[in-house]
């Protein structure tokens, strides 16, 4: 089972931009990686997936056009820019991976068993 750490979070003010990133403890070539995010008080929710060399990708129509996803499989790691980020992006931040051909779900995060420990992002005027 791979571990995966994020990094990148912080606090910025709307309109500004963060890139996160999701380190792997060895290669990423097996899996599809997703990265999704936690309100207090609210549900889990799929921001974005990418699967190997991103053949794959999905995005949440709430960040459509201000994300992106993208992977360095050299360095084991995936990112997440975000861009032109929103009062209600705030939120922990997750990254996790799924077994690419045993089946997931990205916007309920059904099927990624390795999860990191999040990072937090604040957007605040």
């Amino acid at each position: 089972q791979v571990q995966l750490v994020e990094s990148g979070g912080g606090s910025v003010q709307p309109g500004g931009s963060l890139r996160l990133s999701c380190a792997a403890s060895g290669t990423l070539d097996p899996y599809a990686i997703g990265w999704f995010r936690q309100a207090p008080g609210k549900e889990r929710e799929g921001v974005s997936c990418g699967s190997d060399s991103n053949s794959f990708t999905w995005y949440a129509d709430s960040v459509k056009g201000r994300f992106t996803i993208s992977r360095d499989n050299a360095k084991n790691t995936v990112y997440l820019q975000m861009n032109s980020l929103k009062p209600d992006d705030p939120a922990v931040y997750f990254c996790a991976a799924a077994v690419i051909g045993g089946g997931y779900v990205c916007s309920a995060g059904r099927g990624f068993g390795s999860w990191g420990r999040g990072t937090q992002v604040a957007v605040s005027s």
